[in-house]
């Protein structure tokens, strides 16, 4: 733990700028740019001259790329229109939530993420039924062991970006904290390296405690169990992985099949990290925003293309003749290919619905429990996006709503109707009714006369004293009944 502490106070960017080392000893990597990467390969080479793109990498390629800027109308158009939608969240949610997910669909501008992001998640919910919790947390000693652990991988998380250059930066201090404060909120679960590039995403985005709430949001319901000890989610969705795959792309299911290439060997990488250390940082932007509207389902997609992509033809998969190959291939994705808008395009056309997850989830969970009886992930927790986890917070306040009926805050949650019983009449009323009803009835029972103005009567003969002609029967002759039926007025 030398050079990370709990208590120091953080530094500022300019003092992080002011100790980057000289350009000259990086000279190696100067094309290592647009790369969101947080592995040890990062620490070959940095961009020269310590110039920063817009989104905080030092010599990335966002400053001189510009096919991804949009028009500045744009951008307002719809930084606009989140404005209006976050004012007025709760009954957004209710009424628009396809609006949200076509918005998510198409990027959140980068100046309402921080805001968007809890929202879409319900780590602003969650932060608000905890008020002080983050505090208190982040005050608690915590276990020595993780401490050391994530001392030890801190360095490792977007060592390019100005806010975690050195072990004294805040982006290092402030991520530390955030993964102390989550192993002292789940201490059965403890802390897991892949939580790291999730804290430090956060962090670069927003405050320590709302990327605290948005970190517990991810890890309890879009990935429940995949940060886990035992880690049984990811291995059921490696198997629904595998079998998607077969049926999305036949051709290199059997290449990957041929060689030995299981998706433990590259998938972990994808779920666990959300493409963070696989993506250019602006397609990992774009792939967060669709996760937290749409939930695990985008995490399928973009896993899907991105081995269509790599052994989708014949001429890729020829150049793959062993297992070693294979793996660089998936690695080494052509830069042009993740670009971020046309990615994203090709990503939500990928023939893959919540309903297919599901149904496959029960079929590849009956074989995991036969052959592994001590299995016992259950894929109903998880919550597919942003509409589910609106739902499942609104029933929440409502189940509290109810226990604290006394409570006004939370009574106005469910309108309740009392409908109380009537009370009984007094001896005299009762009486009075039951005559009533005995007089109704035998009203009903007398016959009343027939009313016979207006009617047709038919007689079978004629009445007597009649003086009027009588008139000619035209059908006399065909008609062969014994007597006549007259109509009379």
């Amino acid at each position: 733990m030398s050079g990370l502490s709990l208590s120091a106070k953080p530094p500022t960017v300019s003092q992080d700028l002011a100790e980057l080392p000289d350009a000259s000893d990086f000279s190696r990597g100067r094309d290592d740019d647009a790369s969101s990467l947080g592995s040890d390969s990062e620490l070959n080479g940095m961009a020269p001259y310590c110039r920063i793109d817009r989104y905080g990498f030092i010599g990335g390629s966002g400053l001189n790329n510009s096919l991804g800027q949009l028009p500045v109308e744009l951008i307002v158009h719809r930084e606009t229109k989140w404005l209006e939608m976050m004012a007025h969240w709760e009954k957004t949610m209710a009424r628009r939530y396809r609006k949200i997910k076509l918005l998510c669909r198409k990027g959140i501008p980068s100046s309402v993420r921080a805001r968007c992001w809890p929202l879409l998640c319900g780590g602003e919910a969650k932060a608000k039924k905890n008020p002080q919790k983050y505090q208190e947390l982040e005050e608690a000693p915590g276990d020595p062991q993780w401490i050391e652990t994530i001392t030890k991988d801190i360095h490792r998380q977007f060592p390019f970006h100005v806010m975690f250059l050195s072990p004294e930066s805040h982006g290092q201090q402030g991520l530390l904290r955030l993964l102390k404060a989550y192993t002292v909120y789940r201490p059965q679960e403890g802390y897991c390296q892949a939580q790291g590039p999730l804290g430090a995403m956060l962090l670069m985005h927003m405050p320590p405690e709302p990327a605290f709430w948005c970190l517990v949001q991810i890890c309890e319901h879009y990935l429940p169990g995949y940060y886990s000890p035992k880690m049984e989610s990811l291995l059921l969705d490696s198997e629904v992985f595998v079998a998607l795959l077969h049926r999305v792309c036949p051709r290199a299911f059997k290449h990957l099949q041929k060689h030995g290439v299981g998706p433990l060997l590259y998938l972990p990488e994808w779920f666990l990290c959300l493409f963070t250390r696989t993506l250019p940082f602006p397609t990992v932007l774009r792939v967060w925003d669709a996760f937290l509207s749409e939930g695990v389902k985008v995490l399928f997609r973009v896993g899907l293309l991105l081995v269509r992509l790599a052994l989708g033809t014949s001429e890729k998969r020829r150049g793959c003749s062993g297992l070693v190959e294979t793996l660089e291939k998936l690695r080494s994705i052509p830069a042009h290919l993740l670009q971020e808008d046309t990615f994203m395009a090709e990503v939500h056309d990928v023939p893959i619905s919540v309903r297919d997850l599901e149904r496959e989830c029960q079929v590849q969970l009956v074989k995991l429990r036969t052959t592994r009886p001590e299995f016992q992930y259950n894929p109903e927790n998880r919550l597919a996006g942003t509409k589910a986890v609106f739902d499942a917070q609104q029933l929440e306040d409502a189940r509290m709503g109810k226990e604290a009926h006394g409570s006004h805050s939370h009574a106005s949650l469910i309108p309740q109707i009392q409908v109380e019983p009537p009370s009984s009449p007094p001896k005299e009323q009762r009486e009075l009714e039951k005559a009533s009803e005995v007089q109704g009835q035998k009203k009903r029972q007398v016959r009343k006369k027939p009313d016979t103005r207006g009617k047709t009567f038919h007689f079978t003969q004629k009445p007597t004293g009649q003086t009027r002609e009588e008139r000619p029967d035209p059908g006399a002759g065909k008609r062969k009944s014994s007597f006549y039926l007259e109509t009379w007025f």
